[in-house]
Protein backbone atom coordinates (compact mmCIF):
# COMPACT_ATOMS: atom_id res chain seq x y z
CA UNK A 1 0.00 0.00 0.00
CA UNK A 2 1.31 3.70 -0.54
CA UNK A 3 1.60 6.15 1.53
CA UNK A 4 0.07 9.79 1.19
CA UNK A 5 2.48 12.44 0.23
CA UNK A 6 1.70 13.88 4.09
CA UNK A 7 2.55 10.14 5.46
CA UNK A 8 5.77 10.37 3.69
CA UNK A 9 6.60 13.77 4.70
CA UNK A 10 5.86 13.53 7.95
CA UNK A 11 7.68 10.02 8.24
CA UNK A 12 10.83 11.73 6.56
CA UNK A 13 10.37 14.43 8.88
CA UNK A 14 10.31 12.48 12.47
CA UNK A 15 14.12 12.55 12.71
CA UNK A 16 14.75 16.05 12.39
CA UNK A 17 11.74 17.53 14.19
CA UNK A 18 12.90 14.92 17.18
CA UNK A 19 16.16 16.73 16.69
CA UNK A 20 14.71 20.35 16.91
CA UNK A 21 12.59 19.35 19.75
CA UNK A 22 15.35 17.95 21.37
CA UNK A 23 17.85 21.34 21.32
CA UNK A 24 16.62 23.66 24.45
CA UNK A 25 13.73 26.14 23.60
CA UNK A 26 15.92 29.34 24.27
CA UNK A 27 18.54 27.89 22.54
CA UNK A 28 16.98 27.22 19.33
CA UNK A 29 14.95 30.53 19.92
CA UNK A 30 18.26 32.61 20.03
CA UNK A 31 19.65 30.70 17.03
CA UNK A 32 16.67 31.88 14.90
CA UNK A 33 17.44 35.37 16.11
CA UNK A 34 20.61 35.38 15.04
CA UNK A 35 19.59 34.34 11.65
CA UNK A 36 17.27 36.61 11.45
CA UNK A 37 20.00 39.22 12.45
CA UNK A 38 21.96 38.34 10.05
CA UNK A 39 19.05 38.39 7.26
CA UNK A 40 18.49 42.08 8.20
CA UNK A 41 22.14 43.88 8.74
CA UNK A 42 23.87 41.30 5.79
CA UNK A 43 24.40 42.10 2.04
CA UNK A 44 21.88 41.74 -0.40
CA UNK A 45 22.40 38.09 -1.17
CA UNK A 46 23.14 36.99 1.95
CA UNK A 47 20.40 38.77 3.47
CA UNK A 48 17.97 37.17 1.17
CA UNK A 49 19.62 33.61 2.24
CA UNK A 50 19.03 34.00 5.80
CA UNK A 51 15.53 35.01 5.49
CA UNK A 52 14.56 32.03 2.68
CA UNK A 53 16.28 29.33 5.44
CA UNK A 54 13.64 31.14 7.84
CA UNK A 55 10.93 30.82 5.49
CA UNK A 56 11.77 27.13 4.94
CA UNK A 57 11.36 26.44 8.48
CA UNK A 58 7.90 28.06 8.67
CA UNK A 59 6.58 26.87 5.72
CA UNK A 60 7.90 23.26 6.56
CA UNK A 61 6.68 23.54 10.12
CA UNK A 62 3.34 25.09 8.88
CA UNK A 63 3.13 21.94 6.80
CA UNK A 64 3.50 19.36 9.64
CA UNK A 65 0.96 21.37 12.01
CA UNK A 66 -1.54 21.98 9.24
CA UNK A 67 -4.55 19.34 10.10
CA UNK A 68 -3.87 20.21 13.61
CA UNK A 69 -4.60 23.76 13.60
CA UNK A 70 -7.83 25.58 13.93
CA UNK A 71 -8.58 27.88 11.04
CA UNK A 72 -7.64 31.41 13.09
CA UNK A 73 -4.23 29.30 13.48
CA UNK A 74 -4.25 28.46 9.99
CA UNK A 75 -4.42 32.36 9.19
CA UNK A 76 -2.06 33.65 11.54
CA UNK A 77 0.77 31.15 10.23
CA UNK A 78 0.13 32.10 7.01
CA UNK A 79 0.73 35.54 7.31
CA UNK A 80 4.05 34.92 8.97
CA UNK A 81 5.09 32.70 6.37
CA UNK A 82 3.60 35.77 3.79
CA UNK A 83 5.11 38.03 5.26
CA UNK A 84 8.98 36.19 5.61
CA UNK A 85 8.64 35.24 1.73
CA UNK A 86 7.94 38.43 1.10
CA UNK A 87 10.97 39.63 2.97
CA UNK A 88 13.03 37.04 1.53
CA UNK A 89 12.06 38.22 -2.03
CA UNK A 90 12.48 42.04 -1.13
CA UNK A 91 16.45 41.19 0.52
CA UNK A 92 17.06 39.03 -2.73
CA UNK A 93 16.23 41.78 -5.00
CA UNK A 94 17.00 45.79 -3.34
CA UNK A 95 15.50 48.57 -4.63
CA UNK A 96 18.00 50.70 -5.75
Amino acid sequence: MALSFRSRVEHASAPLAERVNSVPRPLFLGGLVVVLLVGVFAPAPWGGIAFALVTVLVAWLLYLTWPRLTMPEQLMRLAVLTLAAAVTIVRFFPRG
